[in-house]
C-alpha cells in the first residue's frame, strides 16, 4: 500500500474506540485466557514496558511495518519476535518515553522522528510479569535501521499488504510457558511465527488499521 495514502488515514485511529481483548484472544488459546483471568491480582506489581509499532515507507514508497527477532538468552522471550521496546527505567519520564528511548536503542531511529498516533491497550505478559503499553508510530522517510547488537538479532520489515492479509493469521503447535503441544494462533510474517503478547498486539493494531482503509 502506497505510504502516501496510508500516512493521511492512520491519523483517524485516534478517533477510534479500542478493540481491547475481543482482538487480543483471537491470538491466544484457551489455556492462555484461563492464566489471564488469574493474573488480574499481580498486575498492580507487575514491571512496566513501552514498545512501538513502528510504520514507515519503504524505497518505493510502499507501507512497512517494523518488527525485530530477539537474541537467545535465558528468558522467557528469547528468540522471539516482538515489536521494538523494553522496560522502564527510573529516568523515563513516563512510558511513552520508555518505547521511544527502547525504539531509539534497538533500531536506530532518532526518537524526533517517530511521530506517535495513538496508544493502544496495554497487555499483561505473566511468565515475565510485564505489563507492556503499545503504541503506534510512523515515520515520514525510509529509514536505515541499525540493530543493538547484544539485544537484536535480525530487523523484520513486513509490508503492510501482508500484515493485513487473512491468509497470514495461522495455528500452530506449540510448547509455551503455560502448556506443552497446544494449538496457538500466530501470525505468519516474513517467515516468521509472531505469537503470544505481540500477537495480541499486531492484532489489535490490524483491527484498528483496517477500520481507516
Amino acid at each position: 500500500m502506497d505510504y502516501s495514502f496510508f500516512r493521511k488515514q492512520i491519523p483517524k485511529i485516534k478517533n477510534l474506540s479500542l478493540p481491547g481483548e475481543s482482538s487480543h484472544y483471537k491470538m491466544i488459546p484457551a489455556a492462555r485466557k484461563l492464566e489471564l483471568e488469574k493474573s488480574e491480582k499481580h498486575i498492580q506489581s507487575s514491571r512496566k514496558a513501552g514498545v512501538m509499532a513502528l510504520f514507515y515507507p519503504n524505497s518505493e514508497n510502499k507501507t512497512n511495518l517494523l518488527l525485530i527477532l530477539r537474541k537467545t538468552y535465558k528468558g522467557v522471550h528469547s528468540n522471539q519476535i516482538a515489536l521494538p521496546g523494553g522496560k522502564a527505567e527510573r529516568e523515563d519520564a513516563n512510558i511513552l518515553e520508555t518505547a521511544l528511548r527502547e525504539t531509539n536503542e534497538e533500531v536506530g531511529v532518532s526518537i524526533e522522528k517517530i511521530n506517535v498516533i495513538k496508544s493502544i491497550t496495554e497487555v499483561y505478559i505473566p511468565p515475565s510479569n510485564f505489563l507492556v503499553s503499545p503504541f503506534i508510530g510512523l515515520l515520514e522517510e525510509p529509514e536505515l535501521f541499525v540493530k543493538q547488537e547484544d539485544e537484536v538479532e535480525e530487523i523484520i520489515e513486513v509490508s503492510l499488504t501482508d500484515f493485513l492479509n487473512e491468509d497470514m493469521v495461522v495455528t500452530e503447535e506449540l510448547s509455551t510457558s503455560y502448556s506443552n503441544n497446544i494449538e496457538v494462533p500466530a501470525f505468519k510474517l516474513n517467515g516468521y511465527l509472531v505469537w503470544g503478547a505481540t500477537a495480541m498486539m499486531l492484532s489489535e493494531i490490524k483491527e484498528l488499521v483496517k477500520q481507516v482503509l
